[in-house]
């Protein structure tokens, strides 16, 4: 059996193994969240490496693809520094595979309820297949990239502006501490609901669910969620929430979507390649598999 790990500084409570699948071969994928301890999470690597098909990075990024543009992110590098010889990947060829898929799928799927297309991402240079899916599709797009990122109440409008944002902030911004930017451990159980109006102007809130749930309203009536690495307590969360719609990136597997870091691991280990893969050798198999996004409706 294949083994693809996704090591994680998300908190450990979110924890799963599952056995699947694909293409004929069987793969064992296992999330392992450290609660925000990176040295832990490099000492897992460590320990692992060269005994596991494949690694994913969890609960970070290696760095940013805005476009074709790569820029890394310093204060996470450490992190994967013991690795040697096990294939890791931050899921960021999934981003821009899959995620290609997210609009036009809810267009054919709901997009008779749809009266305002009219888009509300997180992160919207993170998420470079997601960001250009919405934009070609139509929709109107409010990118919450300095919201989310920086704390600013400052809203983006464009692709264009999102490639200058990024130019001009990443090679400061790329060298703080992560856990500047962005929730880790038990602060992906927290709550600060902000930017409420931009909540309930979108008919879809798409993005990182970490980041989606750390500051949503307490209510979204009849709105869809895209997004990702969803537990069942999230799907409740959002139920609960009055959402209607909930569209994960990757295929629900024993009760959750796992992140792309996870299933672009996975993809890596059936391949037998060895490596990480090309966005060619992604789609290929993305299709072969017949992946596409997954459509719970929950009110």
């Amino acid at each position: 059996m294949k083994r693809a790990v996704s090591i994680s500084i998300g908190s450990s409570k979110r924890d799963k193994s599952v056995d699947v699948e694909l293409l004929g071969e069987k793969v064992r994928i296992e999330r392992i969240g450290t609660d925000g301890d990176m040295e832990k999470a490099a000492q897992l690597f460590k320990d692992l490496d060269g005994e596991v098909d494949a690694f994913g990075v969890g609960g970070a990024d290696l760095g940013v693809m805005v476009d074709q543009k790569w820029y890394p992110l310093y204060s996470v590098q450490p992190m994967v520094r013991f690795i040697k010889k096990t294939p890791v990947v931050d899921g960021a060829g999934l981003k821009n595979t899959l995620e290609k898929k997210i609009a036009p799928f809810i267009d054919e799927h709901i997009g008779d309820i749809i009266q305002e297309k009219k888009a509300f991402l997180t992160l919207g240079g993170d998420r470079w297949g997601m960001t250009m899916s919405f934009v070609n599709a139509g929709y109107e797009c409010v990118f919450g990239d300095l919201m989310f990122g920086l704390g600013l109440p400052f809203a983006l409008h464009s692709p264009g502006s999102l490639k200058s944002f990024y130019a001009i902030l990443m090679p400061i911004a790329g060298r703080l501490p992560f856990e500047w930017v962005y929730p880790t451990g038990e602060k992906q159980e927290k709550r600060d609901p902000k930017w409420v109006d931009h909540y309930l102007w979108a008919t879809v809130i798409s993005g990182d669910c970490h980041y989606i749930k750390r500051h949503m309203p307490e209510r979204l009536e009849g709105k869809i969620i895209a997004t990702n690495t969803t537990t069942r307590d999230d799907v409740e969360l959002f139920k609960d929430a009055g959402v209607k719609y909930l569209v994960t990136m990757t295929p629900i597997l024993d009760g959750r979507s796992f992140g792309a870091n996870m299933m672009e691991a996975a993809l890596i280990a059936v391949s037998g390649k060895g490596r990480e893969l090309t966005h060619e050798e992604l789609q290929e198999l993305i299709d072969q598999l017949g992946f596409e996004p997954q459509l719970q409706e929950l009110s």
